[in-house]
C-alpha cells in the first residue's frame, strides 16, 4: 500500500516497492511555479533527501508537467517583481540542487507541457522519461528573462552547446520524440504508459544493487555539485535583474494578455495554466 506522507501542491508518496515518489500535484495550475509552490518543492525535496529510499520518482498530476513561472504572480508588482522572482527562483532552486545531489537514482516522467523552469525540474533525473504528448519549451526570451532552474546548465551538457543555444534563443518546441532524438529525455512512450513505465523504471532501480549503484551515480556527479550551485545562483540573478525591467514587464503584461483573449471552442477563456510560459 502507497503511503502518501504531505499534502499541498506538492506532496510525497512513499511506496512499498522502495519508491518515493515527489508528485506535483497542483494540476488547475498547470504545476505552475509561484512562491508557495515554489518554497513547497524545495521542503518536499529535503525531506525525500533525508530518506529518498531506493530510488525517486518525480511526477505531476493533471495535463502539464510544470508550465513554469506562474505571471499572473509576477505582473503588477512594480519595483518588487525582481525580489519576488528572486525569491521564486532561489526556492526552486534549492529543489533542484536538491534532487541533483540525490544519492539515489532519480527518476522524472514528463506529459504534456514542460516549460521555463519546469525544464530544468524534467532534465535533474538521471533517467527522464517523456510522453508522446510532451512539449518542452524554454518560453523565457518570449518574455524578456532568462533561464533558472538549472535549465541552461543541464542544457549544453545533454544536447551540446549549438542545440542548447537554438532552444534557449530562439524558443523552438521540442516534442516528446523530439526530446528523445536530441537526448533530452532518455526515452519517449505513448501518454497512456507513462505513469507506470516510470514507476516500474524506479521500482527496478530500487530493487538493484543498492551499493553498487549509489557508487555509480556519485562517479556520474562527481565534481558537478558545486559548479551546478554557482549556476543556479547566477540564474537567479539574472532572471530577477531582468524581471525589474520594462521591457520583461512589459513583456509579461502583453503575454497574459494575449492569452487571456484567447478563446476556447464554446467562447470561455482557456484554462488557468494557460496564464504560464507554455
Amino acid at each position: 500500500m502507497s503511503l502518501p506522507v504531505s499534502t499541498g501542491p506538492v506532496r510525497i508518496v512513499r511506496h512499498p516497492d522502495g519508491v518515493v515518489e515527489l508528485l506535483l500535484d497542483d494540476p488547475g495550475r498547470g504545476n505552475a511555479l509561484d512562491l508557495r509552490t515554489a518554497e513547497a518543492l524545495r521542503d518536499r525535496a529535503g525531506e525525500v533527501a533525508a530518506d529518498p529510499g531506493g530510488a525517486v520518482l518525480v511526477r505531476t498530476t493533471g495535463g502539464s508537467f510544470c508550465v513554469g513561472g506562474d505571471l499572473r504572480a509576477f505582473v503588477g508588482l512594480g519595483t518588487e517583481t525582481g525580489a519576488y522572482v528572486h525569491a521564486v527562483a532561489t526556492a526552486a532552486h534549492v529543489a533542484v540542487q536538491t534532487l541533483y545531489a540525490l544519492p539515489v537514482p532519480l527518476v522524472t516522467a514528463v506529459r504534456g507541457a514542460a516549460a521555463g523552469g519546469g525544464i530544468g525540474l524534467a532534465l535533474v533525473g538521471d533517467i527522464a522519461l517523456a510522453a508522446r504528448s510532451a512539449r518542452f519549451r524554454l518560453a523565457y526570451t518570449a518574455i524578456g528573462l532568462t533561464p533558472d532552474c538549472g535549465a541552461s546548465w543541464f542544457l549544453p551538457r545533454l544536447v551540446g552547446p549549438r542545440r542548447a543555444a537554438e532552444l534557449i534563443l530562439t524558443d523552438r518546441i521540442l516534442t516528446g520524440e523530439d526530446a528523445e532524438r536530441w537526448g533530452l529525455v532518455t526515452r519517449c512512450v505513448d501518454d497512456g504508459e507513462l505513469d507506470e513505465a516510470a514507476h516500474r523504471t524506479a521500482a527496478g532501480l530500487a530493487a538493484g544493487a543498492t551499493g553498487a549503484l549509489r557508487a555509480a551515480k556519485g562517479l556520474l556527479r562527481a565534481g558537478d555539485g558545486d559548479g551546478l550551485r554557482h549556476h543556479l545562483a547566477e540564474e537567479a540573478r539574472s532572471i530577477a535583474d531582468l524581471a525589474d525591467g520594462p521591457e520583461a514587464q512589459d513583456r509579461m503584461a502583453s503575454f497574459l494578455a494575449s492569452r487571456g483573449r484567447r478563446k476556447t471552442g464554446d467562447g470561455r477563456t482557456k484554462a488557468r495554466e494557460a496564464e504560464s510560459v507554455s
